[in-house]
């Protein structure tokens, strides 16, 4: 049986957080092993404005030590611990002020954009064309206006249109009008729920 390979004294490549440099020596006094990996200065972080914080760098086991020991609270206050504990730390500094907007960016104007299948425009009417309102003033749900999809007719239709369309679908998609075919069903089933939701409505009252 071969031997085992001999175990390695320094950690290999892909060791986790090692960063080679050849001739940077560990940052502890006395210490001649290479500096290969990264930690906060003993006085801190040491961070001045926005730019990255200055490191010392250590050998595996001085940075071992270090982590052993490290007190992310060490020198503070006990109002400073309390604010670094608190569950939304760092999430409260200030940001770039806000415009009129609420914050947001500000909308493209349409007169930016060019239309000239009238893509845009199409869609934005067939949107707004959900929203219209009745001319006769009667309010419209939101099931309202999904059921009048369904029967496929406009927002201003009256009552009596509605029952004329309801008898028209019905008997498009009724299997004794289709000598007994029931594949159009689910469609009935749709029309009928549609029909009551309508018929129940504030708009056909």
């Amino acid at each position: 049986m071969a031997d085992a390979q001999p175990k390695k004294d320094r950690p290999n490549t892909r060791f986790h957080g090692r960063v080679e440099a050849p001739g940077r020596l560990c940052a502890e006094p006395g210490c001649e092993e290479p500096g290969e990996f990264r930690a906060p200065p003993l006085d801190g972080t040491g961070r001045a404005g926005d730019g990255p914080p200055p490191f010392r760098w250590l050998c595996l086991d001085h940075v071992r030590a270090f982590n052993a020991r490290y007190n992310f609270f060490a020198g503070m206050s006990p109002d400073e611990i309390q604010d670094a504990q608190r569950p939304f730390a760092g999430w409260d500094r200030e940001t770039r002020a806000f415009s009129a907007t609420g914050g947001a960016d500000r909308p493209p104007r349409w007169a930016d954009f060019g239309d000239p299948l009238d893509a845009i425009g199409a869609r934005f009417r067939e949107r707004m064309k959900d929203r219209e309102d009745r001319k006769d003033g009667k309010p419209l749900s939101g099931m309202d206006r999904q059921a009048l999809k369904v029967l496929e007719l406009e927002i201003d239709v009256d009552r009596m249109g509605l029952r004329k369309r309801y008898s028209e679908l019905v008997r498009k998609y009724h299997p004794d009008r289709n000598g007994g075919d029931r594949t159009h069903e689910t469609q009935l089933q749709r029309v009928i729920e549609a029909y009551q939701q309508l018929k129940g409505s504030p708009a056909f009252a």
